[in-house]
């Protein structure tokens, strides 16, 4: 038991660091269950790295109660009214990656989660995160994001289906390639984890108990664990990266994925 309540502290250690860096949380867990021996049912497994997602987004939603809560007392009518604005293109731009989850989640985790993929898609957008943005920026980026943007953002985040991809990393590279401002990218991104994740873990939660599955009291307390140490880890993260994006830009994750993906390939292949 003592091994499982480990797995559960490192698991929730690895998704709050890499779910707001762009490095592809999926593929990070996909390489350490690869790596270590992991004593989990499949079954409760697969609902474990989906459910302690949950730690992750209430971090934001602690970070970012003020601006996502429409309701607060201590704005005017124009804030409440922007709120809601920036919860419409919150919406819009979860809808790409949730029709195509919907319609591909099956073929995906089959075929496409192990550790040949990882590998492959860290340095492909290792690669992408390398190139200047001003190579591809065609006019001053802004710092607000349009509807219209918003639906791009959706479009590359549905890109993150694939493990290895990284959501923060394909919105992030998005908003760039859109116009805007990394700061305000990565802040869109956070906000619109909410709802991709939480969607996320209630369909994982409904396909776990409705396939005739029951969780153990040492199983609720490996998933309590797992979601409050990606809890903790995510505010610390969530204000890091906040301040990196602005100071450094995308280059040095791009480095770390074409670096961890040469390991990957040649652990695969060798």
């Amino acid at each position: 038991m003592l091994y499982s309540l480990l797995l559960a502290l490192l698991f929730g250690l690895i998704e709050g660091i890499t779910e707001w860096l762009p490095i592809s949380s999926t593929g990070h867990l996909i390489l350490l269950r690869a790596l270590l021996p992991v004593t989990f049912d499949d079954a409760f497994f697969s609902l474990f790295e989906v459910v302690i997602q949950l730690g992750a987004i209430a971090a934001v939603m602690l970070l970012f109660w003020e601006r996502l809560f429409p309701f607060s007392r201590r704005k005017s009518a124009a804030e409440k009214r922007h709120t809601w604005q920036l919860w419409g293109k919150i919406l819009i731009a979860t809808l790409p990656a949730a029709l195509l989850g919907a319609l591909l989640g099956n073929f995906l985790d089959t075929y496409l989660f192990n550790p040949l993929t990882v590998g492959i898609t860290l340095i492909f957008y290792g690669i992408l995160f390398l190139i200047p943005p001003r190579v591809w920026q065609k006019k001053s980026p802004s710092d607000t994001v349009s509807a219209k943007k918003a639906l791009g953002i959706g479009l590359f985040q549905s890109l993150a289906l694939i493990p290895g991809t990284s959501r923060s990393g394909a919105t992030l590279l998005g908003g760039s390639l859109l116009g805007v401002q990394r700061p305000a990218a990565a802040e869109f991104s956070f906000f619109l984890a909410i709802p991709t994740m939480a969607g996320a873990g209630l369909f994982k939660c409904l396909q776990f108990f409705l396939a005739g599955h029951t969780l153990s009291t040492a199983e609720w307390l490996l998933l309590t664990l797992g979601t409050l140490t990606a809890f903790l880890v995510s505010r610390i993260v969530i204000r890091f990266l906040l301040d990196f994006v602005r100071r450094h830009g995308l280059a040095p994750f791009g480095i770390w994925r074409i670096s961890l993906g040469t390991l990957v390939l040649l652990w695969y292949f060798l």
